[in-house]
């Protein structure tokens, strides 16, 4: 996907951990469905996470919020352990796909990430929503990795 003209919400945290243990973080089910989705994030329950962690591989993370059944959907575009993760995102169902990337770096209180999700221009509406969101998941990220 070229990310040329698209839409940045970005966001940023630092954690007081090894860039090793963020970066798994990302990758191991159990770990996602601790901070990405579920009550540490917003009234939802996670049905299942399914992770293939390789370049290629694809991931689901199906969710029920508000009685609606919701299927995150990616392909991993990049895994470079442990500072670079990129992936498509999407909804099952959609037609609108987008890109995550993620850069874990040392940091001397542990390590930062910086998170860019690149949006197509028709979710403009959305941008605010999109960084306050990843806000929300990465500070859960660090209280879930306590």
């Amino acid at each position: 996907m070229e990310t040329t003209n698209l839409l940045e919400a970005k966001a940023t945290h630092i954690y007081p951990f090894s860039a090793e243990r963020v970066f798994n973080a990302w990758l191991e089910p159990k770990a996602v469905g601790s901070w990405m989705f579920g009550p540490a994030i917003r009234e939802e329950e996670v049905v299942s996470i399914d992770i293939d962690a390789r370049v290629g591989g694809v991931f689901s993370f199906l969710v029920n919020r508000g009685n609606q059944v919701i299927d995150h959907i990616g392909t991993y575009k990049k895994i470079e352990r442990p500072n670079c993760l990129e992936f498509d995102w999407g909804v099952k169902g959609m037609a609108d796909n987008s890109r995550v990337s993620v850069t874990i770096v040392p940091h001397e209180q542990g390590c930062k990430l910086d998170l860019v999700h690149y949006l197509q221009p028709a979710w403009a509406d959305y941008l605010q929503r999109s960084i306050d969101g990843w806000s929300q998941m990465l500070e859960a990220l660090e209280k879930s990795l306590k």
